[in-house]
């Protein structure tokens, strides 16, 4: 089950800075690991190409390219170059996303500009050069990396992420009415507190640098009692991307051990 056979995945923020596995690295290797071919992008050549290393000695297929997924330019060139490579375009996996904290007062006009560019425009662009491409084929999936954030609060004064990722699972519910009668499946996946690379960074955001008190309340946070893994995450893409997924559209799975269930 899940087979990805033949079918070609562009991921977009499919590197990770530093070591261990953040969710765009999973995705890209999951996917290979399941028989598709990756067309990757990332804002860092060296990351990409770790997760292309991974997949290539693995035996599967991966190319990559620095594409700034908020440029337009960019991301038509990405577009053109996977399309040259591999000749279609079956999944495509939006994973570009970045949390800078602040509320209405404190947060300035840039930094929330800068937050619905990368979590919701990166989407709309890659959206806007991929569908075509999905349409003449006859099919497609895309799923987006949102957050519980868009649900609910965290904990942490993120309104420029908790607005775009809200908003990124309506641009894929939306797209995905309009889609559904021509073969395209739109979804979303929502992860919680995940135990990535990430974490490191959100520590000098939001905790001033205290780093295992912050993964100590992150773990707190979770009903389940612990974060979870960008596997987590992964196994969701590949679902979603699979033809077992074949009749679900417009619709989110949320992978975060039980926090927008809970009430506390």
């Amino acid at each position: 089950m899940f087979r990805l056979d033949g079918k070609i995945a562009l991921v977009t923020g499919c590197g990770t800075l530093g070591e261990g596995w953040g969710n765009g690295k999973a995705i890209a290797v999951a996917l290979a690991r399941q028989g598709a071919s990756v067309f990757g992008s990332d804002l860092n050549l060296e990351a990409a190409q770790e997760t292309q290393r991974i997949i290539t000695e693995e035996g599967g297929s991966a190319h990559v390219m620095v594409a700034d997924a908020t440029r337009a330019e960019d991301v038509k060139k990405l577009v053109d170059a996977c399309l040259a490579q591999y000749g279609r375009i079956d999944i495509l996996v939006n994973n570009v996303g970045r949390s800078e904290p602040g509320d209405p007062v404190s947060m300035s006009e840039e930094t929330w500009d800068e937050q619905m560019d990368v979590n919701v425009k990166g989407a709309f662009l890659a959206c806007k050069y991929v569908l075509p491409t999905m349409v003449a084929q006859g099919g497609g999936s895309v799923i987006s990396i949102s957050s519980v954030a868009g649900h609910r609060y965290i904990g942490k004064p993120q309104v420029g992420y908790a607005a775009g990722k809200a908003a990124l699972e309506q641009l894929m519910k939306t797209t995905g009415v309009i889609y559904a009668d021509r073969g395209i499946r739109l979804n979303s996946v929502a992860p919680g507190l995940m135990f990535t690379p990430l974490v490191k960074r959100l520590a000098e955001k939001y905790a001033k640098g205290d780093y295992e008190g912050f993964v100590a309340h992150r773990h707190k946070q979770v009903p389940a009692g612990y974060m979870g893994e960008s596997w987590d995450v992964a196994h969701a893409v590949v679902f979603l991307a699979s033809d077992e997924a074949r009749y679900i559209t417009g619709q989110t799975i949320v992978v975060d051990g039980g926090i927008i269930s809970a009430t506390r």
